[in-house]
């Protein structure tokens, strides 16, 4: 059984008339990694508010574990879906960072030597710990996005929402971040990015998304190499490009694999 599914969901924002999901359909499994990709406008963003219900479908249905969005209250799925959002500054509240990291778990009835045991562990994986006593908005862009990851981790949701988890991150983060999402012990992960080579490495299925709408969806190897995709915004990863140029038969997607098959190649 699908743990997330969309049903033909149509969604538009008041006071637009252009739709940001137009007949959105997609079934995500227990174990799936999955990454919406598009260019801005797509309806990637407005996808994932659906499911932990910030939006409800305007037609259609968006259910998680069989449950319709539309007959739960969002604080229900709270505790199943974690979600981290897009600008920092919009999921952002507490005094400090260590506060901010233990507000779920205290929500969620923790005591407080766990507690303090994952904070401290937590804000010193994401290299926040110096700043634990600091304001949250005192922080970089790239920091308050970790921030904002780590404040959802920390409770182990079922499901993690990511909308654009490396922007602002640099290359170790993004290392950090990408050890992350394969060691989460939930049952699934569905995340927007406009990084392919984040995407091309951390997740083993793609949706390509459009005008609200799903144009391609699949292995990502295989829709990596499958064809053109600048028409719905997206170039694709340097590996690939590299890889297509020099025709390595056997479709890379990371540096590592590329270099793999490269040495094959050649010792044929």
């Amino acid at each position: 059984m699908s743990i997330i599914s969309f049903d033909g969901v149509y969604y538009t924002y008041p006071l637009s008339e252009k739709p940001a999901l137009n007949g959105m359909t997609l079934e995500i499994s227990k174990g799936e990694r999955v990454a919406l990709l598009g260019g801005n406008g797509a309806g990637k963003t407005t996808a994932l508010k659906h499911v932990n219900g910030l939006l409800r479908p305007n037609k259609g249905s968006v259910k998680i574990y069989g449950e319709d969005t539309r007959k739960t209250n969002t604080s229900n799925l709270s505790r199943k879906v974690g979600i981290v959002f897009q600008n920092p500054n919009h999921q952002l509240f507490a005094q400090t960072c260590w506060d901010e990291v233990a507000f779920a778990l205290k929500n969620f009835g923790y005591d407080d030597l766990e507690i303090e045991k994952r904070v401290e562990s937590t804000l010193r994986f994401f290299g926040l710990w110096d700043y634990k006593d600091e304001s949250p908005f005192l922080l970089s862009v790239g920091e308050k996005k970790r921030l904002t990851i780590a404040s959802v981790l920390i409770y182990e949701p079922q499901i993690l929402v990511l909308d654009e988890p490396t922007a602002g991150q640099d290359i170790e983060q993004k290392k950090k971040i990408g050890n992350l999402l394969s060691s989460f012990k939930g049952e699934a992960v569905i995340a927007s990015t406009h990084d392919m080579d984040f995407a091309a490495r951390n997740f083993s299925r793609v949706v390509i998304m459009s005008s609200g709408k799903i144009v391609a969806d699949g292995p990502t190897r295989d829709i990596f190499y499958m064809g053109d995709w600048k028409s719905a915004g997206i170039l694709e990863p340097q590996t690939v490009s590299i890889a297509k140029i020099t025709g390595i038969s056997s479709h890379p997607l990371t540096s590592e694999e590329f270099v793999e098959a490269f040495k094959e190649e050649v010792a044929k």
